[in-house]
């Protein structure tokens, strides 16, 4: 069974500052500090205990003595501290006295004053997910231990980020601490896995690597559940994942693709909700509120990555995304340019996302009614059946061919599979629309 990150109750209000809250940076940690555990220690769910009671802990103490000023070393230390105690325990109960010699003096469980604790130069977050994303694990257990120890998601969150049960993404979850527990892989980085022997593997690995980064910026994005739409600290964090990603390889044109296709995507986020919190779609958005430093670095790296890099998937999808961005309006947009990027994409991709998003650029090129008929195709595919996303675009293509009872229908039905409160209230608006 799955854990999740204890609530932080927020700190007293102080004099402003641009420091994110307590319980946001303490969220953006989470990662790094359990990275730092599982690298020196191993045990995976050890080290998950731990760090939530080093939060847990920074919960108590910071409020009232303020925050450390250096708050990822003062998570490690406290985090060690209880692991340390904890594995020295059980090598005791054990009776394995040479291993629990080898371990760090035990202390007593209290956490270190603030501005105590200095923490190690390297971020080991991208260790972390290279860790998760170990060959000795099943891919769907890869990426699901890695959305859940990285990105910080949910089972239900992750569940529905890949189209799966909930009950299902428990198990693999499960299987997949037990596996990493035994698993034989060195704690190994983007770096190390492109070298010697193991290229191959790493090659894999990446690939998942960039998978997960994928999902837990498409979930900060468009949250699946909850009162907002979007959850930026996940967008920002996965950015910024990629981001070292790309520092570390800046050859590979994947991933110079996803942090292109980030970047594109993510500059639309100010323009994306109305004042009230609700679903503002891309026709609609005003342009002028997209950040245009971030569609300018996010066209060059795509640009650079097509010349000289083989073609992949990433690169297709901010291609995509940039000619959406570098269009003045919605009636500016390419269709006929984008259109053939999916053509590519489904040949490269073909998987139920990639079919749904051709579609829709069928419609806009060659009508609705020829949409319709490739979403048909679709109605039988285990991962879209009964998910909101292709009811959506089902609706929005009844309403561009008039046939508006239909399409009141398909919006209703829609809303009803969202978990999302802002896209169930736009979905349930457009089908009061239609009706009047």
């Amino acid at each position: 069974m799955t854990r999740s990150t204890p609530p932080i109750p927020p700190g007293p209000p102080g004099p402003p500052t641009s420091e994110p809250a307590d319980e946001d940076l303490l969220r953006r940690l989470v990662p790094q500090v359990l990275g730092a555990l599982v690298r020196r220690y191993g045990h995976f769910d050890a080290a998950e205990d731990a760090v939530q009671e080093a939060l847990l802990a920074a919960a108590r103490q910071w409020p009232e003595e303020g925050r450390p000023r250096n708050p990822r070393g003062w998570l490690i230390r406290v985090a060690s501290r209880r692991l340390t105690d904890q594995l020295r325990s059980e090598d005791a109960r054990r009776r394995r006295e040479e291993t629990a010699a080898a371990l760090t003096p035990r202390d007593e469980f209290v956490a270190p004053p603030p501005g105590e604790g200095r923490a190690p130069a390297e971020d080991d977050t991208l260790a972390l997910l290279f860790l998760c994303c170990s060959a000795d694990l099943p891919a769907a257990g890869r990426i699901a231990l890695t959305l859940r120890a990285v990105g910080g998601l949910t089972t239900a969150e992750i569940a529905r980020a890949l189209l799966v049960p909930e009950a299902t993404m428990a198990q693999r979850i499960s299987r997949a601490k037990r596996r990493i527990k035994t698993s034989p892989s060195p704690f190994r980085t983007a770096k190390q896995e492109q070298e010697g022997e193991r290229e191959r593997e790493g090659a894999a690995r990446l690939a998942d690597v960039l998978h997960v980064l994928y999902l837990i910026f498409n979930e900060g994005y468009t949250a699946s559940s909850g009162r907002e739409l979007q959850r930026a600290d996940l967008a920002t964090e996965a950015i910024r994942l990629t981001r070292a990603v790309h520092a570390l390889l800046p050859d590979d044109g994947e991933v110079a693709g996803l942090l292109a296709l980030m970047l594109l995507t993510d500059a639309r986020r100010a323009a994306r909700t109305g004042l009230d919190g609700s679903l503002i779609p891309l026709a609609e958005q005003d342009r002028t509120l997209w950040d245009r430093a971030a569609v300018t670095e996010g066209v060059a790296l795509v640009s650079d990555a097509l010349t000289r890099t083989p073609l992949g998937p990433y690169q297709l999808r901010a291609a995509i995304a940039a000619v959406h961005d570098e269009a003045a309006s919605d009636e500016d947009t390419d269709w006929v340019e984008i259109l053939a990027l999916y053509e590519v994409l489904i040949r490269l991709v073909p998987g139920p996302v990639e079919r749904l998003g051709h579609a829709v650029a069928v419609a806009m090129v060659h009508g609705p009614r020829r949409a319709l008929e490739l979403l048909a195709a679709l109605d039988d595919d285990d991962h879209l059946a009964g998910h909101h996303r292709l009811e959506a675009v089902r609706a929005h293509l009844l309403e561009r061919a008039g046939d508006r009872a239909a399409a009141r229908a398909a919006y209703t039905k829609a809303a009803g599979l969202t978990l999302s409160a802002p896209e169930r209230r736009y979905l349930r608006s457009r089908a009061a629309r239609i009706a009047e």
